[in-house]
């Protein structure tokens, strides 16, 4: 997981102990310092700007990670858990780390589109657009949740392969799961919803059929709802344990890394939202 230095509480640090701890895998705890700024003298190559305090940055992030692998320590004495300092800036290292990693997890501040353009807190759609693995944004505030998961389909790649990650977080946490595909209206024109809705029930019932077989254990429903998806799944997402969607789905655009459906939860959902690319190898 990411730790960042500015939040009050430990919101993404537990659910990335308790994640770990119930997938018995270990915790890496990184903390990425950032690139630092340069400055150039008269005469000589650059200078970073940092040179002179350059100690205390290490020290503090230090204490931080100290502080953060006791704390997942207490909470589950039998995990693993080790801290990493790494240079540069925290969605390229922990891209970099999704290359081996189960799941990468960071927290979520809800920014704004411009706080996440402009910004160095802007590090969650950076990384759920270039991971290689699931990325898990979790917000520091959440409402009360129910035992279950809720996921996106729209029938793409990359919305069957979050299915396959929400049964799996289903099955692991003793949860219900719901599968929602979200038909939105054309804008202009009337529309036979009759045939538009019986495709989307065969196309989420096709997706999620050999998976239902495959997770006897999981209670199941799914379910066609009309409405904007964005709207439509962070409603349903209120009270669940988890939100999982693709990264890119049908309701994307050509020229953006994370598809709009993905940013539009990512910055709304109340609960933790699980992003899940198409290539997304199984690792322990």
């Amino acid at each position: 997981m990411g730790l960042d230095p500015a939040p009050d509480g430990h919101g993404a640090l537990t659910w990335a102990a308790d994640e770990a701890a119930c997938r018995r895998v270990p915790l890496v705890v990184l903390y990425a310092l950032g690139s630092p700024a340069l400055a150039r003298g008269p005469a000589g190559p650059p200078v970073p700007l940092w040179a002179d305090w350059a100690d205390d940055v290490q020290t503090g992030a230090e204490r931080l990670l100290k502080e953060a692998v006791a704390f997942a320590g207490s909470r589950h004495p039998h995990l693993e858990v080790s801290g990493v300092i790494a240079e540069g800036g925290p969605a390229y290292v922990l891209g970099e780390r999704s290359l081996h990693a189960a799941l990468v997890v960071v927290g979520s501040w809800h920014l704004s589109a411009a706080q996440e353009a402009f910004t160095s807190g802007g590090v969650a759609l950076p990384l759920a657009a270039r991971a290689s693995c699931p990325v898990v944004m979790v917000p520091e505030r959440r409402t009360p949740s129910l035992p279950r998961f809720v996921v996106g389909v729209d029938g793409s790649p990359d919305s069957a392969a979050a299915v396959d990650l929400a049964f799996e977080e289903a099955s692991l946490h003793g949860a219900d799961l719901r599968a929602l595909y979200v038909w939105h209206p054309p804008a202009l024109g009337a529309t036979d919803e009759g045939p538009v809705v019986a495709e989307c029930r065969r196309v989420l019932g096709e997706t999620v059929a050999g998976r239902i077989a495959a997770h006897p254990e999981v209670g199941f429903e799914h379910e066609v709802v009309r409405g904007h998806p964005v709207q439509v799944l962070t409603d349903a997402s209120e009270s669940a344990l988890g939100l999982v969607v693709g990264t890119r789905g049908h309701g994307g655009f050509a020229g953006l890394l994370l598809g709009s459906i993905g940013q539009g939860v990512l910055r709304r959902a109340r609960c933790p939202v699980l992003t899940v690319p198409r290539q997304c190898s199984q690792r322990p």
